[in-house]
């Protein structure tokens, strides 16, 4: 509890103990074991010998009351030394116990973040933060503390709960795109808004509900979360981008899918460079989302013209995405596949073109690669070659 309390009431405070239910007791008597074992933490700056100090003490004294405590000064030692593996085994010690606080919790997300892992235990970490903010955030106030102090440290408190918040909720969209299955996600999407129903990341919900049913080919719950993540941040590129390249693809709302797309060529050019982004970096990401709309407009063009064989402004579509996609050899896969297939479909057939498109896509390991050589085999063949 008192990794929430400001520095002028913590005097007060350490004389209460007043933990609540499921949380640590980490409070002292002078002389016993435990305090050496305190003095010996936090008086070490090198969390190395914080660690020598905490297995002394774990080694003599397994059974005792105090290991959730000491669970979690591991968490944060070997948090220190970027040895994410060991926080999270000890700090999942305590959630297994179910004997928690905030520190922890804490410490346990910059480890999953750290480490990348996705796990359900994770996922339950982060959506325990909101009722243990809660429980933690109102202390009682200490008998010998003025109002200005009072005041002060409510202030300070509530700070850091928003900060403390925010990096669940930064922690839950870092670890969610990492899961593989679909149903995982849409799980921890349904939690992840029980927990936090008010959350101002609405957008970044959204998106993800998008991705995790196009994972699940739910076409009516991708065409739902896709027009809700649009709605909340219409002039999100990439949300444009992937919206439209899902319809296009999926051959539905064509006309809606190239509005987005072509809003995506006005607002891409104008993506401003985020901290710590290079020019090269910039350009590399603009190009990127240019390129997909180009590659969805000519796809979409294809479609509405290639029953006439009036394909030409498709086809420079399809060009310009294979300019634009050098950066992304899938996305540029796909553009030179459905290149070549267009100067087939030309009339009269351009099998030069068509050759040395599919040719290319041929040579690029990506999911066109089986098709690009099927096509390039029978259009060398009309070649007579």
């Amino acid at each position: 509890m008192r990794s929430l309390i400001g520095a002028a009431l913590l005097a007060g405070w350490l004389s209460c103990a007043c933990p609540a239910a499921a949380q640590m007791q980490c409070n002292v008597v002078v002389g016993t074991p435990e305090d050496l074992l305190m003095l010996a933490v936090n008086g070490a700056d090198n969390p190395q010998v914080q660690i020598a100090a905490l297995d002394k003490y774990a080694q003599a004294n397994a059974d005792s009351q105090f290991m959730p405590c000491v669970n979690s000064y591991y968490t944060s030692a070997y948090l220190k030394l970027n040895n994410f593996d060991k926080a999270i085994e000890y700090g999942e010690k305590d959630v297994a116990g179910k004997t928690v606080d905030m520190n922890l919790l804490l410490n346990l997300m910059r480890a999953y973040v750290g480490s990348g892992r996705a796990s359900d235990t994770a996922f339950d970490v982060i959506m325990k933060v909101p009722a243990e903010l809660k429980q933690e955030a109102n202390p009682p106030r200490p008998t010998n503390v003025s109002e200005a102090e009072w005041q002060k440290s409510q202030q300070e408190i509530a700070d850091q709960v928003k900060d403390q918040r925010a990096y669940a909720e930064y922690a839950f969209f870092q670890l969610l795109p990492r899961l593989a299955e679909a149903d995982k996600r849409v799980r921890f999407l349904d939690a992840f808004m029980q927990a936090y129903p008010d959350t101002t990341n609405v957008n970044q919900v959204n998106f993800q509900y998008f991705l995790a049913y196009k994972m699940a080919n739910n076409a009516a719950k991708v065409g739902e979360y896709g027009e809700k993540a649009i709605a909340s941040d219409p002039n999100n590129v990439g949300t444009l981008n992937l919206v439209a390249d899902d319809y296009a693809t999926r051959q539905v709302n064509l006309d809606k899918a190239s509005d987005y797309a072509k809003k995506v060529l006005e607002l891409a050019p104008k993506i401003q460079k985020s901290e710590g982004m290079t020019d090269e970096q910039l350009k590399a990401n603009q190009d990127a989302q240019l390129g997909l709309a180009h590659l969805t407009l000519g796809y979409i063009t294809f479609q509405k013209t290639s029953k006439t064989h009036k394909v030409a402004p498709a086809i420079q579509e399809f060009k310009t995405a294979v300019d634009l996609l050098g950066g992304n050899p899938q996305l540029q896969a796909r553009a030179l596949f459905y290149l070549g297939y267009a100067y087939e479909v030309l009339a009269p057939a351009n099998h030069k073109g068509a050759a040395d498109a599919l040719a290319r896509s041929a040579g690029i390991a990506s999911p066109w690669q089986g098709q690009a050589q099927d096509l390039l085999a029978k259009v060398r063949s009309a070649q007579g070659h």
